[in-house]
């Protein structure tokens, strides 16, 4: 019986020292797992603000572009309209007869008193130039404006690309991650249950083991009883001692 105990108690010594060991496995891949699920959750996050925000630069750029193709058309036709306004004036006034033609046919010479009015002509003329260069002007930062416009929406559209391929890699590996963390842990959890059957079993078994080779300190009052039952035994064994005593000495006294 008494090999039975320290073969026991190693055994339970030796399961105890697995199960820590399994919980420790358990609790770290468990924190690990979860690290991982609130990374997956902010990365999620960010996919979708990266959308929203590609969406909403894709409809901004839509707009401006649409914006720039009417105005670019306006100014085209403002300078085209300037353009003819001053090859008219520039043929008229720099005819020698002030003649020009209109549908293929020339105009009737003026009036010998007629005088050109050059002054009012090249006030016009300068007018009409300026505005050819201002609407030249304005044609030009429009192109500009939507050349700027266009790369930069190409520039950030091509880092949202990158970025996004990038943090859906991330997702991928670190689901991945986490998801054969979960099945160690329920894979350590079973043999920890299993262990831990064992090790009541042996639990019970060594107590049993315990209550058969450990003498149990008596209590005060088994103390107490056990003396009191000595104390008993001596009075009475003195008792009887005592009444043989007085026999014998009635048996002396008959024979003097």
């Amino acid at each position: 019986m008494t090999r039975r105990w320290p073969r026991q108690r190693r055994k339970k010594e030796e399961l105890e020292d697995d199960i820590e060991k399994l919980t420790t496995k358990i609790d770290s891949a468990t924190a690990a797992s979860e690290r991982l699920k609130e990374e997956v959750k902010g990365l999620q996050k960010a996919l979708a603000d990266l959308a929203d925000e590609q969406a909403e630069m894709d409809k901004v750029r839509e707009e401006t572009h649409a914006a720039y193709v009417t105005a670019k058309e306006d100014l085209e036709q403002g300078i085209a309209g300037v353009q003819g306004a001053l090859e008219v004036l520039r043929n008229y006034y720099n005819s020698e007869e002030g003649a020009f033609l209109q549908d293929g046919s020339f105009q009737p010479a003026a009036p010998e008193k007629h005088e050109k009015s050059s002054g009012a002509g090249g006030a016009i003329i300068n007018i009409l130039e300026v505005a050819e260069s201002d609407f030249s002007k304005n044609l030009a930062e429009e192109e500009d404006e939507e050349a700027a416009a266009q790369e930069e929406y190409e520039k950030t559209t091509q880092e949202n690309k990158v970025n996004k391929a990038t943090m859906e890699q991330d997702v991928k590996y670190k689901t991945k991650e986490y998801t054969s963390l979960d099945k160690a842990v329920a894979e350590n959890t079973a043999d920890r249950d299993g262990l831990q059957t064992e090790l009541d079993a042996v639990l019970d078994y060594y107590e049993k083991i315990k209550d058969r080779c450990i003498a149990k300190p008596e209590s005060y009052e088994e103390r107490k009883k056990r003396r009191e039952a000595e104390i008993a035994g001596l009075k009475e064994a003195l008792s009887i001692l005592e009444g043989q005593a007085f026999l014998q000495r009635r048996a002396q006294i008959r024979l003097h």
